[in-house]
């Protein structure tokens, strides 16, 4: 049977694999151990050492570090239960290496030489044997070659030993067709929107009894979350820069530094087509001229794509002389040349004409402005920093930096979500979420350069607030509902006239029809399960009402098309599924022949050497 991914982590089966195929060479840090405490357990004659198992926390360890890119510990790999998981696979490890030992399995030397010498982290640069960073290596894992040699040896031999078991594991041919025809079905369905305005007696507005039951009833939806009484000084660049002096020389000095941007000279969209020759141009363009050829075909004679012959914008200087002088010289032609370029003769293609710019200095002022004003308040943010921290480290209030400085004083409620004002920075909402009662204000900076220092007053608990307080909001709730209650009740009406003879097409306008539609698409502007319930209905002319938040739908189902046998794609689909199915059922026939072993040799564990390993992890 096929597994969920989130239960593979924990399936003996994946750790058998990661046995049979991957050469751990983590570990770092581990302390060896050796004397009574050198045994994990035991499984027949095949022992579990405590330091392979303190290499396999280490291995999962990192593997959860690669996945989820955070720190992991033993005690959230232990709340995962992947402790327990990574034992297990010990455990069927030892198994198999049990049974190859009873069965007088083995690797020569020969083998155990190749299999190493082809691990490609013993490799040097130019592909061949790295004795230095094989022993490196296994100085870091804390093996010695004798101990990663029996390993290999071990691991071959179980792998051996797997596909015996598993090697001849087929799926069954009407299983994989039964999944494919599943997956590759289509259905075609009409579909009529039952809105609001069809309703035949409109919406009423709630009522005092009706808001009293929606407040009562939906306690958990008005609840407000825990909140954060905060009292904050803050100063922004935005807040202070009406008041900053500039000086006219600066915004002309800045206006004559950006000429380019504000008078650019008129430029062309250009694309350039270079030939050997000019007998090649010259042809080029005949073949382009008799129809013969579009462009497009040209650049794609030449090996090229449009890519590579596009420049871009480019002005008259940008040019040679003379292809200036064709390409500039007319606001009519798209096609140029052949004309002597800077590469060679060359066909030019002109997509737009871009018109001369030109900003005068008194149109450009009020930008200019801004952006002199905003650089000079952040400057001036930044002079009274030191200011502002030697008054909080002397004790200053919050109010206080307020009536000293350039910061205003505010308050919020913040709870997580909030963004409104100050909470729109992230360096606030970090700071308001780590916040304690009874911290000394820290001075701390915006993303625009601005400065803030926070005191948390009070943790407001969750409340529901009076019913006075979210009268509008708890109306919207029950209009919300009875619009969607009463939407429903008039489709299922009108579902009822079809049960009576009246055709779809007749209870509504705009029926849409939707064709060849799979069970994994999503039509956009419909309910969400509209999909997944047209393939729960049985035959062509069943009917099923989906509710929706603003309009009902009624859809009827019109055809039921059979998946495309014989395509590329469903073929390729056919022999990805038949893989799967044969790999769960190998997966599956494997697990149990470990689990068999398992039963039949019997298992030994200590307890005091397992606690002994964990107590060697941080």
């Amino acid at each position: 049977m096929v597994k969920g991914t989130a239960k593979k982590a924990s399936n003996i089966f994946v750790w058998i694999i990661l046995g049979l195929l991957m050469i751990a060479l983590t570990g770092f840090g581990i302390t060896s151990f050796s004397g009574s405490a050198s045994q994990v357990g035991s499984v027949g004659s095949a022992r579990i050492t405590a330091n392979d198992y303190a290499r396999a926390l280490q291995r999962e360890i990192s593997a959860q570090v690669a996945q989820t890119g955070r720190p992991v510990n033993l005690n959230q790999l232990t709340a995962q239960g992947l402790d327990r998981a990574v034992l297990d696979g010990l455990i069927a490890r030892a198994a198999l290496a049990n049974e190859t030992q009873e069965m007088g399995l083995s690797i020569g030397d020969l083998e155990v030489a190749r299999q190493i010498r082809e691990t490609s982290g013993f490799a040097t640069p130019e592909g061949g044997f790295d004795r230095a960073a094989y022993e490196f290596a296994l100085r870091e894992t804390g093996l010695t070659p004798a101990e990663f040699e029996q390993n290999v040896r071990e691991d071959v031999a179980r792998s051996l030993l797997q596909i015996a078991v598993v090697g001849g594991v087929q799926a069954p041919e009407i299983f994989a067709e039964a999944l494919t025809a599943y997956q590759t079905e289509t259905r075609d369905f009409s579909v009529l929107r039952v809105t609001e305005a069809q309703l035949p007696t409109g919406l009423a507005a709630p009522g005092e009894d009706d808001l009293q039951a929606e407040y009562a009833a939906n306690e958990a939806r008005f609840m407000r979350p825990e909140a954060r009484a905060i009292t904050y000084a803050w100063v922004r660049p935005s807040m202070i820069m009406d008041d900053m002096e500039i000086d006219e020389q600066a915004l002309r000095d800045l206006y004559e530094e950006r000429a380019e941007l504000y008078n650019q000279p008129e430029r062309r969209l250009l694309e350039r087509l270079v030939y050997p020759s000019l007998e090649e141009a010259e042809a080029a363009r005949a073949s382009l001229d008799a129809g013969e050829a579009s462009y497009d075909d040209l650049v794609a004679a030449r090996g090229l794509t449009l890519e590579d012959v596009d420049m871009g914008e480019v002005a008259a200087p940008d040019l040679s002389e003379a292809a200036a002088e064709a390409v500039f010289g007319t606001e009519e032609q798209e096609i140029i040349g052949p004309v002597e370029s800077a590469f060679g003769p060359a066909i030019f293609r002109v997509n737009a004409v871009l018109d001369a710019t030109q900003v005068p200095f008194e149109e450009a002022e009020e930008d200019l402005s801004a952006e002199l004003a905003a650089e000079a308040a952040r400057r001036a943010i930044d002079d009274i920093r030191s200011d502002v921290d030697d008054l909080l480290a002397g004790g200053a209030t919050l109010e206080e930096l307020a009536g000293d400085t350039l910061m205003e004083l505010g308050t919020i409620e913040w709870s997580p979500g909030s963004d409104e004002g100050i909470a729109g920075y992230d360096a606030f909402r970090e700071a308001a979420a780590a916040a304690r009662e009874g911290d000394f204000p820290e001075l701390l900076e915006l993303s625009d350069g601005g400065l803030f220092a926070i005191r948390l007053d009070e943790v407001i608990p969750p409340a529901l607030p009076p019913l006075e307080e979210i009268r509008e909001e708890v109306a919207e709730s029950w209009l919300a509902r009875h619009r969607r209650e009463q939407l429903a009740a008039h489709a299922q009406e009108l579902v009822g006239r079809l049960t009576r003879g009246t055709a779809l097409e007749d209870l509504g306008p705009a029926v849409s029809r939707e064709v060849q539609i799979r069970r994994q698409d999503f039509i956009p502007d419909m309910p969400p399960t509209l999909v997944a319930q047209i393939f729960q209905l049985d035959a062509p002319g069943d009917t099923a009402v989906i509710p929706g938040a603003d309009f009902a739908v009624i859809a009827r189902l019109d055809e039921i098309n059979s998946g495309a046998r014989g395509s590329p794609g469903a073929e390729a689909l056919l022999a990805l599924i038949s893989e799967q199915v044969r790999q769960s059922i190998a997966q599956d026939v494997f697990e149990s022949f470990g689990q068999a072993l398992e039963a039949d040799v019997g298992i030994s564990l200590s307890p005091s050497v397992i606690n002994a390993v964990h107590a060697q992890f941080p």
